[in-house]
């Protein structure tokens, strides 16, 4: 951890717990029926994991980014009715529960700490919107609607928040989708914060209507479940990639597409070079490591809605979107990119022994250019794997492009060059 990261997670921490003492001290303490209802909370909360134990473990070591936390309906549920400090109670106790029964030791504590921190700042601030809008005996009943929608959005937008920046802090290339979670994510703490709305109603009506909100979350806890092992049967585990087979079915599907505008404009096939000697010299495990700083630079020279993808070993793939004019410039240029982002690459990797830096990486990468009428999948890809051994041929560490049989390429008529006859594949270099 950072000194940086480090101090902004002791401030919120700090903040967190000086928010929960003042809020303690210049409010009455609780009653009777505020203490029952923060014993079922929390008892519902710890009752919640132990039912879903196995789900969320599995769930925990398939899922692919930012993990979503359902335990929120029942933190969210706290802050709209119970006193600030029995929110903040009900929050801590029920996020290190879940930490110390299928976290550990794959989260480490502190941002286990953390976490509960920003949960707490949520669930005051969540508090607040309530308090100042429902002045009264009744204060969840005189917000109403608007507060709740209101408490809603202060609690995600605090938490959301706060775990956004110690995310973009600690990652070297933090990318949106990492920072602020996917949008399906966002759903998912959406349906969360409802059903919490509903059980602090039910809380305030008849606390035993809030045991019919335990059925239905240990049911979407299996329902993301599913979502998360069609993801990680998606994804090559040492890269973060989409695997071969995944990235073909997105392929075929973006080829199939037929507004041509938008439509994919060609296909890079890379290879990283004498990668045999990385493994040799220090082993499988740098050689994993350095594989995921590769995909890494990949991730970072292209776009979101472009397709990378592992296809085994040491070789990689690109299906590049975007219109078909001019095509071949702009894939050339993003291949160089490429190729000069992983010849500057210095991947540091901590060992027993001290530090190791692993350099001097290079990469040859062949390029296939999709024409304007489209191509399939299938030619695209052995068009730049012929490419790419090309490529090898010329010495490594260098991009060559190949067109499709009977195309011309705009490389070859900018050269004064022509396809050959008998409509043959045509190779171009730098």
């Amino acid at each position: 951890m950072s000194h940086r990261l480090a101090v902004s997670v002791l401030v919120v921490e700090a903040t967190a717990i000086g928010l929960v003492v003042a809020a303690a001290v210049r409010t009455p303490g609780p009653g009777t029926v505020q203490l029952v209802q923060t014993a079922m909370l929390a008892g519902l909360g710890i009752l919640h994991t132990e039912a879903a134990i196995g789900v969320e473990r599995l769930r925990r070591r398939v899922m692919v980014g930012n993990h979503a936390n359902l335990s929120s309906v029942w933190t969210f549920a706290g802050a709209l009715v119970l006193p600030p400090a029995c929110a903040a109670g009900v929050a801590v106790l029920v996020h290190l529960h879940v930490w110390a029964r299928t976290g550990r030791p794959r989260v480490p504590l502190y941002r286990s700490v953390y976490s509960a921190a920003t949960i707490v700042l949520a669930c005051l601030g969540a508090a607040a919107v309530v308090g100042y809008l429902g002045a009264g005996p009744e204060p969840l009943t005189a917000a109403g609607i608007p507060g709740i929608v209101l408490g809603s959005c202060v609690y995600t937008t605090i938490n959301t928040g706060l775990v956004a920046g110690a995310i973009a802090m600690s990652a070297p290339q933090p990318d949106l989708a990492r920072v602020l979670g996917r949008w399906d994510d966002n759903l998912l703490e959406f349906a969360t914060l409802s059903l919490g709305a509903l059980t602090a109603v039910a809380l305030v009506v008849n606390p035993w209507l809030v045991l019919l909100a335990l059925p239905p979350l240990v049911v979407l806890h299996r329902a993301v479940l599913v979502r998360h092992l069609e993801e990680a049967a998606s994804i090559d585990g040492k890269t973060g990639l989409l695997n071969a087979v995944a990235w073909h079915a997105q392929a075929e599907r973006l080829l199939r597409r037929s507004d041509r505008s938008a439509g994919p404009r060609g296909v890079l096939v890379l290879d990283l070079d004498h990668f045999k000697s990385v493994n040799d010299t220090h082993g499988h495990l740098v050689g994993d490591q350095v594989l995921a700083a590769v995909a890494g630079a990949l991730r970072a020279e292209v776009r979101e809605r472009d397709l990378v993808g592992r296809f085994g070993g040491e070789e990689f793939v690109v299906l590049l979107a975007g219109p078909a004019a001019g095509a071949s410039v702009e894939l050339e240029a993003v291949a160089e990119r490429i190729r000069s982002r992983v010849a500057a690459l210095r991947v540091e990797i901590p060992t027993p022994d001290g530090p190791l830096s692993v350099s001097g990486l290079t990469v040859s990468i062949g390029v296939a250019v999709a024409p304007a009428e489209g191509a399939d999948l299938r030619t695209l890809l052995q068009v730049a794997d012929t490419a790419l051994y090309a490529a090898k041929r010329a010495g490594r560490n260098v991009v060559r492009t190949g067109t499709l049989p009977g195309a011309v390429s705009p490389v070859a008529s900018r050269h004064g060059g022509e396809s050959p006859p008998g409509g043959g594949w045509v190779m171009h270099g730098e």
